[in-house]
């Protein structure tokens, strides 16, 4: 090929939005356009046919993913006017056999998608031999989110075939080029155009990453590892964490005791009577930097917490309190600006008599709580994220931030969310 081409996937739910961005992202330098798998699955062919008369000299992706009847969705996507049609690499050979015999019948060319294939190598040998025309590369959007990327693989594809290979999963303009060091002369951006505020300017951002093979820095579009989840959270609301959970993982009736926090940190976890602020204090130094005390205080009236107790945790570094039951000395916890929420304020104490336990499982707010768990508070309240999907939950979080930024732009624009989101056309049916 005679330059790396840039794919721009429009992964996205309605026609009218998917042929905008394609508009921005042409003018950004993108050289192919995708009619996405979600696009077709919500559009039909109709996405395709639109970008074939407004675009007639680019190339055209049906991204159908083929896994029965090759031939037939073949000629379906080539009479709408794709270039190109997927299938994917797990489908029976005589699929894969069809779908070529009809490209070429209909003048579409043949991508096989490698996603879920165990033995790539050997599999892509294969399907060179077959006839296919270009191969791909894809971690999935759920496998992106445990911060998978598909640059590992991309070389021992590369060194085993020699038809062109395309990369998914993931790339924006950090690390397109290490894509196209490994092997790929097809980058396909998906997320990092689509939900891009500014579609030409991040279009750009990646063709001047792959021209000058290095790369240019963005705030959005990452994935993160185990090590960088609060960094990624630092970057999310309340909100969009619970748009990331299905709505679940939100503490009821607990909140900040002023506004403007933004409190992130695993939780040690506090089972205590009401007004029995022994194991609430005691706790302190149980936790470490970072930390967030988290005390199921039986929803009681009494104070377990105060002034005195927060100076403490502020300067051991905890990141906040959260207390089911009552909390005291609000305007000077609120002074000192250390994050607490609670689902009582209460003037009176009561006495450190030393029942209950640290470190066991608790029910906060309505919500279960293990030690380690990651908890979330800011304005709209307090959220609970399983240790176990931290890595998900947060990169799914800033995929939510990423499409509302998007969603914001096309508003500013003279839409209104209704009209972005087509809601009419999408109410539930029965």
């Amino acid at each position: 090929m005679d330059k790396i081409i840039i794919q721009a996937a429009l992964d996205v739910m309605n026609q009218h939005r998917a042929v905008q961005i394609a508009s921005e992202a042409i003018e950004g330098g993108v050289d192919w356009i995708e009619v996405g798998t979600p696009l077709i699955k919500s559009e039909g062919m109709e996405p395709v046919r639109i970008l074939r008369r407004q675009y007639p000299g680019r190339k055209i992706i049906a991204d159908l993913k083929i896994m029965d009847v090759g031939g037939f969705e073949t000629e379906i996507a080539g009479r709408a006017g794709a270039s190109i049609v997927t299938v994917m690499g797990v489908s029976d050979d005589p699929t894969i056999e069809e779908a070529i015999r009809a490209g070429k019948k209909y003048g579409v060319e043949i991508m096989v998608d490698l996603l879920g294939v165990k033995d790539k190598v050997a599999r892509a040998q294969k399907l060179e031999e077959m006839g296919v025309d270009y191969l791909c590369l894809h971690v999935s959007i759920d496998k992106q989110m445990l911060g998978v990327s598909p640059c590992e693989e991309i070389k021992q594809i590369a060194d085993a075939v020699s038809i062109p290979i395309a990369a998914a999963g993931g790339l924006n303009s950090e690390n397109s080029h290490i894509a196209v060091r490994a092997g790929a002369t097809i980058i396909i951006i998906g997320g990092a155009i689509h939900k891009a505020p500014d579609v030409a300017s991040a279009a750009r951002s990646i063709r001047e990453a792959i021209d000058k093979d290095e790369a240019v820095t963005s705030q959005l579009f990452r994935k993160y590892s185990k090590e960088h989840i609060r960094e990624a959270l630092d970057k999310v609301s309340a909100p969009n964490v619970a748009d990331a959970m299905h709505k679940k993982g939100a503490m009821k009736h607990i909140r900040p005791l002023r506004l403007g926090y933004h409190m992130i940190g695993k939780a040690v976890t506090v089972r205590t009577a009401d007004g029995d602020w022994a194991k609430a204090v005691e706790a302190i130094d149980h936790a470490e930097k970072g930390d967030v005390l988290v005390m199921d205080a039986a929803k009681g009236h009494i104070a377990v917490w105060g002034e005195l107790a927060s100076w403490s945790a502020k300067l051991r570094g905890l990141s906040g309190v959260v207390i089911d039951g009552a909390i005291r000395d609000v305007d000077d916890i609120a002074e000192m600006g250390f994050p607490a929420f609670s689902r009582h304020i209460a003037p009176n104490a009561g006495e450190p008599k030393g029942f209950g336990e640290i470190g066991t499982e608790i029910i906060c707010g309505g919500v279960s709580v293990s030690p380690g768990d990651w908890i979330f508070g800011d304005d709209s309240g307090v959220m609970v994220i399983p240790r176990e999907r931290a890595v998900e939950i947060a990169n799914r979080a800033l995929d939510v931030k990423e499409r509302e930024n998007r969603f914001r732009e096309e508003i500013k624009r003279g839409s209104t969310l209704s009209q972005v989101l087509e809601l009419e056309k999408w109410e539930k049916e029965g």
